[in-house]
């Protein structure tokens, strides 16, 4: 199950792949440079969100029902994210500029991901309302 959600969540790495093979160079202010700086930033952003959900997954190493819980809620947030994301860019479907603001809402949207899960990682020893025990 665990390498479902990896899965999916890799798929939006891959095509961000494909789209950014070239280096980003953050002085290339043409649209096909900002696409790949975009891609790119997405990416990086992603790999992070599967740091920290692999870190929550192995805390939970000992919890089926809680790793059950994680996965469903990893499942509904990425299908989330890709609805909002394709709905944020809809109206520039089709020009040049759609791949970066697509790109730039995943980001921003795996970036506060992140944040959540990262949360649950730092709680406060005796915190009752977080579901990730500590270290």
């Amino acid at each position: 199950m665990r390498h479902s959600i990896l899965l999916i969540s890799m798929a939006g790495v891959m095509v961000a792949s494909v789209a950014s093979a070239e280096e980003c160079d953050r002085n290339d202010q043409t649209q096909m440079g900002m696409n790949i700086c975009a891609a790119q930033d997405y990416a990086a952003s992603d790999a992070k969100l599967n740091v920290a959900y692999g870190d929550i997954m192995k805390r939970l190493s000992d919890n089926a029902g809680a790793r059950k819980l994680l996965q469903d809620s990893q499942r509904a947030w990425i299908a989330f994210r890709d609805a909002e994301c394709k709905f944020a860019s809809s109206g520039v479907e089709g020009g040049s500029v759609q791949p970066m603001i697509h790109s730039g809402c995943l980001q921003g949207l795996t970036d506060a991901r992140v944040t959540q899960l990262d949360s649950y990682l730092k709680c406060e020893e005796g915190d009752l309302s977080c579901p990730v025990p500590g270290q």
